[in-house]
Formats: C-alpha cells, sequence, structure tokens
C-alpha cells in the first residue's frame, strides 16, 4: 500500500530531524511556530500546508519537491553541512589524538 501525501511529507519531516540531529522544538522555532503545533502536524491531527512545507524545506537547505518526495528524496537532498556527525548521532564526542612532538633527531 502506498503512503498518502500526508504521510510522506510526515515521514520526509521526522527523517530529516533525525538526519539533521534536530528536534522539534528547534525546527518549530526556526519555523515560528510552537513545538505542540509541530508534533500535531508530524502526529497527524493536524496538515502541514504548502506553505509549511517550503518553509521546512528551505529550513533544512533542500527543495519543497524533495520534501514531497518522501523521506529518501528528502534525506539524499540535505545538504552535508546540514547533517549530523557520526560522532554526535552514537552520542560519543570525538576527541582529537595528541600529537607528539619529533624530538629532530
Amino acid at each position: 500500500m502506498r503512503m498518502s501525501l500526508e504521510e510522506q511529507v510526515r515521514s520526509a519531516v521526522a527523517a530529516l530531524l533525525h538526519a539533521a540531529g534536530e528536534s522539534q522544538t528547534a525546527l518549530a522555532a526556526a519555523l515560528g511556530v510552537s513545538q505542540a503545533q509541530v508534533s500535531r502536524r508530524q502526529a497527524g491531527t493536524a496538515a502541514w500546508s504548502l506553505a509549511d512545507c517550503d518553509a521546512v524545506a528551505a529550513h533544512f537547505g533542500i527543495g519543497t519537491l524533495d520534501l514531497l518526495a518522501g523521506p529518501t528524496a528528502a534525506t539524499q537532498a540535505l545538504p552535508p553541512e546540514r547533517r549530523r556527525s557520526a560522532s554526535r548521532a552514537s552520542g560519543r564526542v570525538r576527541r582529537a589524538a595528541p600529537v607528539q612532538e619529533s624530538s629532530g633527531r
């Protein structure tokens, strides 16, 4: 069974939030709405409008059609600088190895 357009948008938003390491609260602030409004849209009790879709796409730096195409297209279009790093994704902080100075001998 194929997903409805509304389900595709909700799935794409969820995938983008995950890929970018961003919360609903951060997305809500960027869109100028409350976290509760984003939550209702993601739960399907309220709809993402076309204006919302434009704003979400712009926030993540992707095209609106990529957002509407679903989670795979949306996350593939996500610019590398918007992706969370692998270390942040796992919750670990990567530390650089100590630099050892050569003795010059």
